[in-house]
């Protein structure tokens, strides 16, 4: 009572089938089979860009010297503005 058994699913089936006819239901499943082959194709894709990884620094750079003398061009915050 819990689940569908092979039968059910059979049965649901051929009433898809009817309910859509034949050529419409195999051009739904062959758009279907489409869309994982693209999104295979570009799962694939994107272990090759991930390859190419950004590396982040150790430490910070100063914005300021010990004197308090700005020593880059740092971004302003809203409150500069």
């Amino acid at each position: 009572m819990g689940g569908f058994s092979p039968i059910h699913l059979l049965v649901l089936a051929v009433v898809a089938i009817l309910l859509l006819g034949g050529g419409r239901f195999s051009s739904l499943m062959g758009d279907v089979a489409k869309g994982v082959k693209n999104f295979k194709k570009g799962m694939a894709e994107d272990d090759g860009a991930s390859s190419a990884r950004i590396e982040a620094k150790k430490a910070a750079e100063p914005a300021f010297d010990r004197e308090g003398e700005r020593l880059r061009d740092a971004e302003r915050t809203r409150d500069d503005r």
